[in-house]
């Protein structure tokens, strides 16, 4: 690829070091990806220039008229302190014709509230667990279609913010607790549904119209306290001192029927394109005991820190952590081409 100017979009807290030295892990595990994003692709040979960009949409647009990027690598979350907001910056991206990595602004919105999501999903006769939302300041009432054990977190937020082993509940008490949790710390609508015991599965997905399936990816519990249940609370996908002492692995999911293989892998296509997801998405599964994959919920602009799911499902499949972020940069202006 020829070099290319690339304006990296991120939080003003996460802009990464010139290098690694003088920094525990704990410290770099907060902006890694920002660390590994920007450091790669000046090893590509790209022109890159970090931009912290939190409350105000001009410093884009002074950077846009001045320096001319030929691409964004979009790594923002949030904007304001609102993760609902991403959609907006992609936006006014798109106002200023700009190509941008990752996902359009209706993908996002469509895959960010996980009852709408599974509502599409369902519609294409794609398993999913039964489900009800509770609004903030409405009476907790289950469903009788709802049977527990159920699983209680945001309808909104992502990164298993807010889950912990208290979210399983198995009782309406529980399940009324849980869910002012979720409204009084978290601040957005709760959903609870069906709590499926199985394994945690990752499907990483690459393109805007082609689409390429990585392996799938399997989330190991390693050795769980006793009565634990295994699910990816906060601790597990992000405390590094918790995974070590407990075992807790990803990497390959392992003795997969081919058949089962191959279904979850389509299963992860048509949810892209059902959702309108582009760019790079992942794709959550629970796989129940008797074989079923159920659709948890899809990650538009997953991690994308060279550790994380994503890239090490895209070695495994011989897409190395540099040719994988060209190969990003390319389908951005791939698409902005074609929308031109």
């Amino acid at each position: 690829m020829k070099r290319l100017r690339v304006l990296v979009l991120h939080h003003p807290a996460l802009k990464p070091p010139e290098s690694l030295e003088g920094y525990t892990e704990r410290e770099i595990y907060e902006w890694k990806t920002e660390y590994d994003v920007v450091t790669t692709l000046r090893a590509n040979g790209h022109d890159v220039r970090p931009l912290g960009v939190q409350d105000s949409l001009r410093p884009i647009r002074e950077e846009v008229d001045s320096w001319k990027p030929h691409v964004v690598f979009n790594l923002l979350e949030q904007f304001h302190g609102e993760t609902a907001y991403d959609q907006n910056v992609v936006s006014y991206l798109e106002l200023l014709r700009v190509p941008y990595t990752g996902c359009n602004p209706r993908g996002l919105v469509l895959a960010r509230g996980k009852d709408l999501s599974k509502k599409l999903v369902a519609y294409h006769r794609i398993p999913v667990p039964k489900f009800a939302v509770f609004p903030m300041g409405r009476k907790v009432k289950r469903p009788a279609r709802l049977d527990f054990p159920l699983i209680v977190k945001s309808v909104s937020k992502d990164a298993s913010e807010g889950i912990s082993q208290a979210s399983v509940v198995s009782s309406d008490e529980k399940l009324e607790e849980r869910v002012h949790f979720i409204h009084e710390r978290i601040g957005t609508a709760a959903i609870a549904e069906q709590y499926i015991d199985g394994r945690e599965l990752y499907v990483s997905v690459l393109g805007n119209t082609r689409l390429r399936v990585f392996p799938i990816w399997e989330l190991e519990f390693g050795e769980a306290r006793e009565g634990a249940i295994r699910i990816a609370t906060e601790k597990v996908k992000h405390d590094t001192d918790y995974q070590e002492r407990h075992g807790i692995m990803q990497g390959p999911a392992e003795n997969l029927r081919p058949e089962l293989e191959a279904r979850i892998k389509q299963t992860a296509k048509r949810i892209c394109r059902t959702l309108e997801l582009d760019g790079y998405a992942r794709i959550d599964f629970r796989l129940s005991a008797d074989g079923v994959p159920y659709f948890i919920e899809a990650n538009p602009n997953p991690e994308i820190a060279q550790s994380e799911e994503f890239a090490s499902a895209a070695e495994y499949d011989g897409l190395d952590y540099p040719a994988l972020l060209d190969r990003i940069l390319a389908l951005a202006r791939s698409r902005a081409s074609n929308a031109a």
